[in-house]
């Protein structure tokens, strides 16, 4: 999470957040899964990972379990969302960092970066300048995995990416008070489109830009820095 305003949003949902994260994400094991299989295509080894916006550690303990002799570290501005990824995680998080990723990033180098869900709460402007200082932290060869919720830059189809989003959200469980609740978040949502996002990604220097998973409003979208690149 980012900003005072979506961090506390987030944190006054931190106890419940697990319970609803199948229910709200349709086709979780997919989503989350192409993080895992991207980070697998890193040439040297994975031995330090960051998860920005880790907020209870879902998508780290995913890392985690993959690659079991990895330093993993998660940040996140929301500190209830920490404490439940330190629970989770136990002595497998190499660094518990509370801070906004919009602001302040640890060094690296890093052998990859990711994230699940939480960049689009960053304004345009501070989403690129956050590509920008991932891909000077990461080391040459390293990726950045961004499994994202996106828009449409189609006008004809906005109204078909929010009927699945309720459609597939429902059929997966979601009650009426939890699709509302998400809702009420999505105010602090500034998403742009996957096309766009590979755009921000090149423009930040990033060699090779994928969309390597979609599903209307989920994208997984993965940047690699050139092997020979100085850090």
């Amino acid at each position: 999470m980012t900003s005072p305003a979506a961090a506390d949003a987030f944190s006054d949902h931190a106890h419940e957040y697990d319970a609803v994260r199948r229910r709200l994400v349709h086709g979780y094991d997919d989503f989350y899964g192409a993080v895992v299989e991207v980070v697998r295509r890193v040439e040297g080894g994975v031995g330090r990972v960051l998860d920005l916006g880790a907020g209870t550690g879902l998508l780290t303990q995913e890392i985690a379990g993959a690659f079991p002799e990895a330093r993993v570290e998660v940040l996140d501005a929301s500190e209830p969302m920490l404490r439940y990824a330190r629970e989770r995680l136990g002595d497998r998080v190499g660094a518990v960092h509370v801070a906004d990723m919009g602001q302040w990033l640890p060094d690296g180098p890093y052998d990859a970066v990711v994230s699940a869900l939480a960049i689009h709460h960053l304004e345009h402007p501070a989403q690129r300048r956050l590509f920008a200082a991932v891909r000077e932290r990461l080391r040459p060869g390293g990726v950045f995995v961004n499994a994202e919720q996106v828009t449409t830059a189609v006008p004809q189809l906005r109204p078909a990416y929010d009927a699945q989003w309720y459609e597939r959200n429902r059929a997966a469980g979601a009650t009426e008070h939890e699709l509302h609740a998400a809702r009420t978040r999505m105010v602090h949502d500034r998403c742009a489109d996957a096309p766009t996002l590979l755009s921000w990604l090149a423009e930040a220097g990033f060699a090779n830009v994928d969309c390597v998973y979609k599903t209307w409003q989920l994208a997984v979208l993965a940047g690699f820095t050139a092997p020979e690149e100085a850090t």
